[in-house]
């Protein structure tokens, strides 16, 4: 799977992940969140999610930290 973590209107990151089959700057034109932060691919493994790669498109990588932003949206949808 690819993701884009965004920024949103509070200031806060918010990441969308997304098919392979979907190019980055695909994806990046359907969102309303004017600042991207990184984007690169996300894997979940007996380890938790892994963050890495990155999009030629966009200019982006994946960024230390975006693995744990992950884990933390999906801890608050599971609460």
């Amino acid at each position: 799977m690819k993701y884009i973590m965004f920024e949103d209107f509070s200031g806060l990151p918010v990441p969308i992940i997304f098919p392979n089959r979907i190019n980055f700057d695909e994806m990046r034109e359907q969102m309303p969140y004017t600042k991207a932060l990184s984007a690169g691919y996300v894997s979940l493994g007996p380890e938790g999610f892994r963050c890495h790669g990155k999009s030629k498109e966009l200019n982006l990588e994946a960024a230390p930290g975006d693995q744990d932003v992950i884990s933390a949206k999906f801890e608050d949808v599971a609460s």
